[in-house]
């Protein structure tokens, strides 16, 4: 039932001001234990017109049950009205934010119980009826997110459980000595991972092209090599690519670099930190999480996760060896293997691409409970050091680390790339995998030169991490889709009314 504004501001008591003030001390006298409280209106139960049953709620969870009996009332209610509660219960619904003072006592029934020595005055009137069923963020009939948190309490609960996640994985690095910074969110070119960038302009620079980050990465590395030793930054990125129920072009990542830290260092840290962010959430973590880590509460010397070796895996289930991927010929290869098979080949079938899709489809499947993969081809992987492989040395692999829960990458970890000599020709190489005759894989890492060349002032030995933080918070509340972990929902959420305004200002 939709009502008009008016009648909230024309009506006697609507507006606060026609309300009687507290303006004596005779409840105190008469009810020593009295406390003032404030909450929005869940629901309102009437027995007869002189007592009125009142649930009120001021955070997720937290509900109290108002009790006016217009007997009990040591304090008037409206001057004009022989009977204030009924008269009270004409002007407020479900909703509406009253403030109350009273007497607090629980009942027979164990139930927390607010019983009113005045009249309620209302505070703030909820001028729409909140429904009765929510619905998901990217329904058809979706509610603005506001209306669904205030018609959902599991919506605002996701949102604390979040943040709590978020301040784990702070609380941690600080613990270990990390730096907290910021970085450029918006700057002349987007580097640091296989993505389309999102590109604007300033008004200041109209002949720039700029483009916002696709990673933090670069920036924090310029970090280490001016002289910092543990940085970390949780905070946006942007990738103009698709959406779907575990991606949004704007995320949420945390990444940090450590000098002197080896992948064995990294690995042990993640366990250390996951388990650690598990334990402080308490009841609030996904179960199927808890059981995918192992014990959570063995944090300071943890038990190993599993690793999958990449080449050496996929050689096995594949029932062949992989050609040695360094050859020009290696790409025709390895789409040869997906002929034979019958696999769909990816829409920009690069090398990279190919051996990416492999993954997803034989090894990736094998990561139910918490696994890394390891040793990827070093074409995979152009900012981290590479090496030969210890047992198949015609393969040249990265110093890279990957977990997997649940089939879902949750950490990348790499030994970075410290030359500069070593890193153009990576670039390059990733360039020269890029072009597929005349199509070009426009995601592919572009040669950045101003990050070469700070290369050359010398990058130490350094480890680096990364974690999508919206992909962590969803498998540890056991979320299904990513707008469930973002306080507004996903990009079509957020723009849902783009259309509406080209079409009322076309």
């Amino acid at each position: 039932m939709e009502q008009s504004s008016s009648r909230y501001f024309e009506k006697s008591g609507r507006s606060t001001d026609t309300q009687t003030k507290h303006t004596t001390d005779h409840a105190w006298a008469v009810e020593p234990n009295v406390v003032t409280v404030s909450g929005r209106i869940q629901a309102i139960r009437s027995a007869g017109t002189k007592l009125l049953f009142i649930d009120i709620v001021d955070q997720p969870g937290a509900k109290l049950q108002v009790v006016v009996d217009a007997n009990k009332l040591y304090i008037g209610g409206m001057s004009e009205s022989p009977n204030p509660v009924k008269a009270f219960r004409k002007l407020i619904q479900r909703g509406d934010t009253i403030h109350v003072t009273g007497s607090p006592y629980t009942t027979t029934a164990g139930e927390l119980s607010l019983r009113a020595v005045q009249l309620p005055r209302l505070t703030s009137p909820c001028l729409h009826q909140i429904p009765e069923t929510s619905f998901g963020v990217d329904s058809d009939f979706a509610h603005d997110r506001h209306v669904q948190m205030l018609t959902d309490p599991a919506v605002v609960k996701g949102l604390i459980a979040r943040a709590r996640i978020i301040e784990g994985m702070s609380d941690f690095l600080r613990g270990l000595q990390f730096v907290n910074v910021q970085t450029p969110i918006l700057a002349a070119s987007a580097g640091g991972a296989n993505a389309r960038s999102f590109e604007t302009s300033a008004t200041e620079f109209p002949d720039r092209k700029l483009a916002l980050r696709i990673a933090p990465e670069l920036w924090l590395k310029r970090l280490i090599v001016g002289g910092m030793q543990k940085v970390f930054e949780i905070g946006p990125s942007f990738r103009n690519e698709g959406l779907d129920k575990t991606h949004n072009p704007e995320f949420t990542t945390c990444e940090f670099y450590a000098v002197n830290w080896s992948l064995e260092t990294l690995q042990r840290e993640t366990t250390k930190m996951i388990r650690s962010i598990v334990r402080s959430l308490g009841n609030s973590t996904s179960p199927s999480f808890v059981n995918s880590i192992g014990d959570a509460h063995t944090i300071d010397e943890p038990s190993p996760w599993p690793s999958i070796d990449f080449i050496p895996a996929l050689n096995k289930v594949l029932e062949l060896d992989l050609p040695d991927l360094s050859y020009p010929s290696a790409r025709e290869q390895i789409v040869e293997i997906f002929k034979t098979r019958s696999l769909t080949l990816p829409t920009t079938p690069t090398l990279p691409r190919l051996l990416d899709k492999l993954s997803s489809i034989y090894l990736e499947p094998q990561c139910r409970t918490a696994t890394w993969i390891i040793n990827m081809p070093e074409c995979m992987s152009p900012l981290a050091k590479s090496f030969s492989h210890p047992q198949l040395p015609h393969q040249q692999v990265s110093a890279r680390a990957e977990l997997f829960i649940d089939h879902k990458e949750v950490v990348n970890c790499y030994e970075e790339e410290n030359s500069p000599i070593e890193q153009r020709r990576k670039l390059i190489d990733q360039q020269g995998y890029a072009r597929l005759g005349q199509e070009v894989d426009e995601e592919a890492m572009k040669i950045d030169e101003d990050y070469i060349r700070a290369l050359e002032w010398g990058l130490p030995t350094t480890g680096g991490w990364g974690c999508g933080i919206d992909r962590l918070c969803m498998l540890m509340l056991g979320k299904d889709n990513i707008s469930d972990v973002l306080a507004f929902g996903n990009l079509r959420s957020v723009t849902r009314g783009a259309g509406k305004w080209e079409k009322s200002h076309g």
